[in-house]
């Protein structure tokens, strides 16, 4: 079925919803900037999409299975969770992945266009943000997502253009993006996710992979959980919370840390050329306020899970948070980026 396409255009104005305001400030004028700790009590327990705790009202950004409008969801992701991990991710991303992209997107047939790039679970188009200012030539995103809200921002907060100084232009699409096809792919010179594969099934992974394989073009998926921690100075409670948020990331047949390897085998199974690289988050005093959101969503999981935990969890989570707030804490939470090289359709090169 095609999906529901609605177009914005730069300079509309964010349509009004509580909360989420300030992602639009921090992007326009204070992203990258370091953030200041603030007082525990002065936040919310977990924002949606740190962890387990929902926010009453609160729209899911990504419906992952299913039919209907989502009424009843737990939301996957905040506005405020994708605006306080941007720098992190930003600063995260593997670089060394750009070379051999660039190199396959060089030889595909030029279109007068430009690129065509699919960000699948968009969000607030921090991937576009990101990735469009190292790419040459025009190029024309279709941003995937769920959210009209997030959509439209994701929009409007674009990048006006590309490494060389060509056009960047921008449409939304609505719709479950979890079942694409090469048809819906069609014409696709790159398919782009982040912080995605970790929160699909394998049966979604294949689909995405056979999709992309099927539209012979390249996929740049990034910033997937890889199941590993590290916090200074370590803690005997480290390994029990690590392996315990590990498995409710695998709940209900999500693939949480397995993603990467399953997404792996999946584009492999294709025909593609598969190039993984590290890319962790390094959390410091300047990452205050989201090393405490991490730490609170990263605890909250692990007690969900296992609930006898609830205890000493909340003992080691106070040490934790009070190291964070004095500057003590630094933490590198391990992700994976993937690049899928399918081989072309249609006699491009």
């Amino acid at each position: 079925m095609t999906e529901p396409v609605t177009t914005t255009r730069h300079g509309g104005t964010i349509p009004a919803r509580p909360g989420p305001r300030d992602v639009a400030e921090a992007v326009s004028g204070r992203r990258g900037d370091a953030a200041e700790p603030e007082s525990t009590a002065a936040r919310p327990a977990v924002i949606p999409g740190a962890g387990p705790a929902p926010r009453p009202g609160e729209l899911a950004t990504l419906r992952l299975r299913g039919t209907g409008d989502g009424a009843g969801e737990p939301p996957r992701y905040a506005p405020e969770w994708l605006q306080l991990r941007e720098p992190a991710d930003a600063d995260a991303r593997s670089h060394d992945l750009l070379d051999p992209l660039r190199i396959r997107l060089a030889d595909l047939p030029r279109r007068t266009g430009g690129l065509v790039v699919h960000d699948i679970g968009c969000g607030t188009g921090s991937m576009g943000r990101w990735l469009a200012p190292h790419l040459d030539g025009a190029q024309h995103w279709i941003l995937h997502d769920r959210d009209p809200y997030l959509l439209h921002f994701a929009a409007v907060a674009s990048p006006r253009s590309a490494a060389d100084g060509s056009r960047v232009t921008v449409e939304t699409r609505r719709g479950d993006i979890a079942r694409l096809t090469p048809d819906a792919l069609a014409g696709a010179s790159l398919v782009t996710a982040s912080a995605l594969l970790d929160v699909l099934t394998r049966e979604e992974v294949e689909a995405l992979a056979a999709a992309c394989a099927g539209a012979g073009c390249p996929a740049l998926l990034t910033l997937s959980v890889a199941g590993r921690v590290e916090l200074t100075a370590p803690h005997p409670m480290d390994q029990e919370i690590t392996e315990a948020f590990n498995a409710h990331q695998r709940r209900g047949g999500l693939l949480g840390p397995d993603a990467v390897t399953a997404a792996a085998e999946a584009f492999g199974e294709h025909g593609a050329t598969v190039r993984l690289n590290p890319s962790p988050w390094r959390l410091g005093p300047g990452q205050a306020a989201l090393t405490e959101q991490w730490l609170r969503g990263w605890v909250g999981a692990a007690v969900e899970e296992r609930p006898e935990l609830a205890e000493r969890a909340d003992h080691y989570l106070t040490e934790r948070l009070a190291a964070c707030a004095a500057g003590e804490l630094r933490v590198v939470v391990h992700h994976s980026d993937l690049l899928a090289l399918c081989r072309p359709v249609d006699g491009a090169a």
